[in-house]
């Protein structure tokens, strides 16, 4: 299954939905979709979907996903991250009024240059791509949590060796 969320921002994502919403028409995608579509008001043809999902929803569809794609606001794709999935990021832009500038470019850039395991699609044009080749890169994921646990504990162990 593949989960896409636009997120609650109160303008349109039209973009994203309707280029997934035809890759599942043309049966270029034969997995089942399931569209979050917020405020955006193209209607999908071709994949199921809701304005709104509640937070337990949400966790439930993102759990079961195989591939999840998502705008680019830090809330979305860091909850798949914490999830240890890989989540293909496509941004809203404001040339096409989906925000007020572009800053969900620049943090998944900021994001991806701190190596961070996101697929970040600038270009809609390349998300056919990446669905077709996604591979889930977060296969190895370490948590930084449990890195500095392990730090810690050695800290703590070598002062009451000492």
């Amino acid at each position: 299954m593949i989960f896409v969320t636009v997120g609650t921002h109160e303008q349109q994502f039209n973009r994203l939905i309707e280029v997934v919403d035809k890759l599942k028409g043309n049966n270029i995608i034969k997995d089942e979709v399931y569209i979050q579509v917020g405020y955006s008001d193209y209607t999908p043809q071709y994949c199921e979907w809701s304005k709104f999902l509640s937070y337990d929803e949400m966790e439930e569809y993102i759990e079961n996903a195989k591939i999840v794609i998502t705008h680019g606001g830090p809330a979305s794709f860091i909850n798949v991250l914490q999830k240890k999935k890989t989540p293909i990021v496509v941004p809203r832009f404001l040339e096409f009024e989906e925000h007020v500038n572009n800053h969900q470019l620049d943090f998944a850039k900021k994001i991806v240059n701190h190596g961070y395991n996101i697929i970040l699609v600038e270009n809609i044009g390349n998300l056919q791509e990446e669905i077709m080749n996604f591979t889930d890169k977060n296969n190895n994921f370490i948590s930084n949590n449990l890195k500095f646990n392990n730090s810690l504990e050695l800290i703590i162990k070598n002062m009451f060796i000492n």
